[in-house]
């Protein structure tokens, strides 16, 4: 067994402390990652916290995981000692269903092994990112882009293909106009890769607090929801929404906001359940979707895309001895745009 440190949640109402595990020896087809960086996912606090339920305690967690392998099993041929490799959201799935043979993993019939807050095919809970290293089957390590800072990349695992694989599977691109709603861990991304897709881009956010940033980052239009006239000037504007927030909203006026057969897609995922009036989706042929991570093969593809467009996230890096601050400041939006781990102060 490989002696592993790193901070844990020990129940939903504990502050992550340091904590000392162990991870399993590679096998043939394993990898063994030093980890060097993990990005903080607001999805993590929900988690720790037990605040979707289920949670499995003691919990380190993390999946936006950047790092180096340090060894190989007997039968890896994808990746050797030395290179540079990232963990996003699951290390395993069935691989027999239609959506694993599809290249949807995430949408594993059987359920996907998560990176954390999970049990492996043997029971074994599942420990994430917030440690020292990991040990992942070769076939769910994702290879890293040389040109981007490791950084700044581990977030692309989770923020960046969040936001990558409805933006394509809707087909964002020249002619379509997009609105990326809420700018955020996730929506910051949703603006640099809509704009590197060619869409026009729109961010619908709560104040003009956040304008400038927006511009800089790539949209063409910056509208603030609190106004009202922001729902009249915008009626049937976009071909997609992409939808980030996950505090609760009325999703009607939202909807009208999109042109004839124009979808919105959710990504957030609030506490509560949504509520939405049928003529909303009935008046012009319009959907509600959602949409989740990405599968292995479409991830490794946004990584080489943001690779080629020079696209990474905007971090806050932090030393893990301040995980328990930067998970308040998370929950208060104080963040430009995601905090990740450096792992250094671990060693």
């Amino acid at each position: 067994m490989i002696k592993t440190k790193g901070y844990a949640a020990a129940s939903a109402k504990a502050l992550l402390q340091p904590y000392a595990f162990e991870r399993r020896e590679p096998r043939k087809h394993d990898v063994a990652i030093d980890i060097k960086f993990c990005g903080i996912c607001h999805s993590d606090i929900h988690q720790a916290r037990d605040e979707w339920g289920g949670s499995i305690f003691p919990m380190v967690p993390g999946h936006e995981i950047g790092g180096v392998v340090t060894a190989v099993g007997s039968k890896v041929t994808k990746y050797k000692a030395g290179d540079k490799v990232g963990v996003g959201c699951f290390v395993d799935s069935c691989r027999v269903c239609a959506p694993c043979m599809q290249g949807f993993e995430q949408f594993c019939i059987h359920s996907p092994v998560f990176t954390y807050n999970s049990r492996e095919k043997d029971g074994t809970p599942t420990m994430g990112g917030y440690s020292d290293n990991i040990v992942v089957d070769e076939n769910y390590v994702l290879r890293m882009p040389g040109n981007l800072p490791m950084d700044a990349a581990a977030p692309l695992l989770c923020a960046g293909i969040t936001l990558y694989s409805p933006l394509k599977h809707w087909q964002a691109g020249p002619g379509k106009k997009v609105a990326i709603l809420g700018l955020g861990g996730l929506g910051h991304m949703g603006v640099k890769i809509g704009h590197a897709m060619g869409a026009e881009v729109t961010v619908l956010s709560h104040s003009l607090r956040k304008q400038a940033d927006a511009k800089r980052l790539g949209a063409d239009r910056f509208y603030a929801t609190s106004d009202p006239d922001t729902f009249l000037k915008l009626q049937g504007e976009f071909d997609l929404i992409i939808n980030t927030v996950s505090s609760p909203i009325d999703f009607d006026p939202y909807m009208a906001l999109l042109k004839i057969e124009g979808s919105m897609v959710l990504v957030g995922i609030p506490e509560k359940p949504i509520q939405l009036a049928a003529f909303s989706v009935i008046a012009g042929r319009r959907s509600l979707s959602g949409s989740m991570i990405g599968g292995i093969q479409e991830t490794q593809e946004m990584l080489d895309f943001c690779a080629q467009h020079e696209i990474a996230c905007d971090i806050e890096v932090i030393p893990i001895e301040r995980v328990n601050e930067a998970y308040e400041r998370v929950v208060k939006s104080d963040v430009r745009y995601r905090f990740v781990i450096d792992m250094a102060s671990l060693r």
